[in-house]
């Protein structure tokens, strides 16, 4: 990365104030893809977050961004984390994070790996089968569990379902089974879906689950954590309300309808989407035919390395460019990579100035969430994203 005069001053007129991030992107120049992320902006999403959470214990899903500056600055602010790996254990570990602060929340692990976050200190992990709990307590005997359960009616841009977690009627045998291993099941887990826009849709998937607690209260499980997962949205161009504000919403439909029990969040997109901005460049601008009706855009980065979330148009990024103010007009978003699969939107076309040709350059807003942890190693010999942390703000 060199220094130059910035090619985007002057050419986009802002009614809002540039971020750290963007102001960044504009005074440098980048040689190949780069993720900008400023950690001072996610330490003040999880102080806005925990505003609204109040007392509920918050896990960062360190998979969403595992930059170590992240992960310095959120413990550096008092977060806790939810690791999917014997990885993402030794990283937040190795800067720092008290093991009484992690939780191993991946219903899928291996035995060695359990039994070195429970040498590590690690006290509390998921589960959602039967065979888990059987690795659990004989790797680390004794452990807290909580259950995940499936829940099928998100209204999220992505819902999370099927994959992991366990149909409401297999709950109770998990719940028995672990006592029977020695285990401690302190409670039930749930995802409502990533990028779940509105608090209000919380409320379907809180009401199933609440039957379910209910079930295995009344059974005797003396169930005392409620792990509500993510789903806290970022901002790709549509609005949603502040972190404080929406949080407030949901913990004000959790305890209508759990109490006062204690309750884990485990935010990724909503504590470091907008704290990140990518830094790319316009490769080919073409049409298909004389009489094609749109122009085919290629960016120098595509699904493959970093804009994985582009799958089926989920999440629909919002683009800066060097010529905006100009005319604009629909054109389909592709990557770079020989692959047919990375077309980044086609559905539903994204508007670009009309002017825009190969070595323009781009912004992509609110990519702190879920691009470099994406990113492939080197895809058809294209560098994976590169990241670079803003310096802390004196």
């Amino acid at each position: 990365m060199t220094l130059h005069v910035p090619d985007f001053v002057g050419a986009v007129a802002h009614s809002r104030k540039a971020s750290r991030v963007e102001t960044f992107i504009r005074a440098n120049q980048f040689d190949r893809p780069t993720l900008v992320i400023d950690p001072a902006q996610v330490a003040q999403n999880y102080r806005d977050l925990a505003a609204g959470l109040g007392g509920a214990a918050i896990h960062y899903a360190v998979k969403a961004n595992p930059a170590r500056e992240v992960i310095s600055a959120l413990i550096a602010a008092g977060c806790h984390f939810d690791a999917a790996s014997r990885g993402e254990i030794e990283l937040v570990l190795s800067l720092g994070a008290d093991p009484a602060h992690v939780s191993f929340g991946n219903t899928i692990k291996r035995a060695s790996d359990i039994a070195f976050a429970h040498e590590a200190g690690i006290t509390i992990f998921a589960a959602d089968a039967e065979e888990e709990l059987e690795k659990i307590a004989g790797n680390a005997p004794g452990a807290r569990v909580y259950i995940r359960v499936i829940v099928e009616n998100s209204q999220a841009d992505w819902p999370l379902s099927r994959k992991f977690g366990c149909a409401p009627a297999m709950v109770n045998p998990l719940l028995a089974r672990a006592a029977e291993l020695g285990l401690d099941p302190v409670g039930l887990s749930f995802h409502v879906g990533s990028q779940t826009r509105q608090a209000a849709m919380w409320a379907g998937p809180l009401e199933a689950l609440a039957q379910v607690w209910d079930a295995a209260q009344a059974a005797g499980h003396g169930l005392r954590l409620l792990n509500i997962g993510g789903g806290f949205p970022a901002c790709y161009g549509e609005e949603i309300a502040h972190p404080s504000a929406y949080a407030a919403e949901v913990m004000d439909l959790v305890r209508a309808r759990f109490g006062d029990v204690q309750v884990m969040a485990e935010p990724g997109r909503g504590l470091v989407a907008n704290a990140g901005m990518i830094a790319a460049e316009v490769m080919l601008v073409s049409r298909k035919s004389g009489d094609d009706l749109h122009r085919w855009v290629y960016l120098d980065i595509g699904k493959f390395s970093g804009l994985a979330e582009t799958i089926d148009e989920a999440i629909r990024y919002q683009f800066v460019t060097s010529r905006d103010g100009e005319a604009a007009g629909p054109c389909i978003l592709a990557g770079p990579s020989c692959d047919s699969f990375d077309v980044l939107y086609e559905k539903k076309l994204v508007d670009l100035p009309l002017g825009l040709t190969s070595g323009d350059r781009v912004m992509i807003r609110n990519c702190g969430a879920y691009t470099s942890s994406y990113s492939s190693v080197g895809f058809n010999g294209f560098p994976p994203l590169d990241v670079v942390a803003l310096k802390p703000i004196v």
